[in-house]
C-alpha cells in the first residue's frame, strides 16, 4: 500500500471514532429509562453490614451477601435482596428481635417490606419464635403479618397455623386459624 492510502485509512478511522464519541452523550435520565426498561438496578452491594445508630447507640443491625438497588423505579423504587437478608433491632433496654429470609424485597414508597423463604422472626427477651415461608414487615406501624402457615413458639406453647399477625417484637400477636395445645390463662 501507498502511504497515501495508509494515511486515508488512518484519517478515516480518527474520524469516526470521534464521532463514535461524541455521538454517546446520553444523560442519566436516559440511562435509568433503559436500565428501568431492562428491569436491570441501577446499583449492587456486596456483603452488606449495615449499622444504624440513633443518639450514639446501636438501634439496627443488617447484613445481607446481596442488595440490588431499583430505586430507578418512577411508581415503586425498591431494594432487593435475592441471597438473603437479617436484621436485628435492639430497644433501649437491650432487648432485640431478629427478623430472617432467605430473600427480601423492601418498597421505599410505602416502608413494605416482603420477607420470604425460611424466614425465622426471634425475639430474645421473650423467647417467642416465629417461622413461616414469607411475612410482610410494615415498617411504618411496627407490624409484621402473614397469610401463610406458620408454627409460633411461646415459652409454654407451639401454635401451628395459617395467618399470624404481631407488633414488630412479637409481644402482642393474633392468630387466625390455629392448631396445638395453648395454655389459656382465666
Amino acid at each position: 500500500m501507498t502511504k497515501s492510502i495508509v494515511h486515508k485509512i488512518k484519517n478515516i478511522a480518527v474520524v469516526l471514532t470521534t464521532a463514535m464519541f461524541f455521538s454517546c452523550t446520553n444523560d442519566i435520565k436516559e440511562i435509568r429509562d433503559f436500565l428501568a426498561d431492562k428491569n436491570l438496578p441501577i446499583g449492587e452491594a456486596y456483603n452488606i453490614n449495615h449499622v444504624h445508630t440513633d443518639s450514639g447507640r446501636v438501634d439496627i443491625k443488617m447484613k445481607a451477601p446481596l442488595m440490588l438497588d431499583f430505586s430507578n423505579r418512577d411508581k415503586h423504587p425498591y431494594s432487593e435482596f435475592p441471597k438473603g437478608i437479617k436484621i436485628s433491632t435492639i430497644e433501649k433496654n437491650g432487648d432485640s428481635v431478629t427478623i430472617e429470609g432467605s430473600y427480601a424485597k423492601s418498597y421505599s414508597n410505602t416502608e413494605v417490606s416482603e420477607i420470604r423463604d425460611n424466614v425465622i422472626i426471634y425475639n430474645y427477651a421473650q423467647k417467642h419464635k416465629l417461622i413461616t415461608d414469607q411475612v410482610y414487615w410494615d415498617q411504618k406501624t411496627h407490624y409484621f403479618f402473614t397469610e401463610k402457615k406458620f408454627i409460633f413458639y411461646t415459652l409454654t406453647d407451639t401454635i401451628y397455623g395459617t395467618g399470624f399477625e404481631a407488633s414488630e417484637d412479637l409481644k402482642t400477636w393474633w392468630v387466625k386459624n390455629q392448631s396445638g395445645v395453648i395454655n389459656v390463662r382465666e
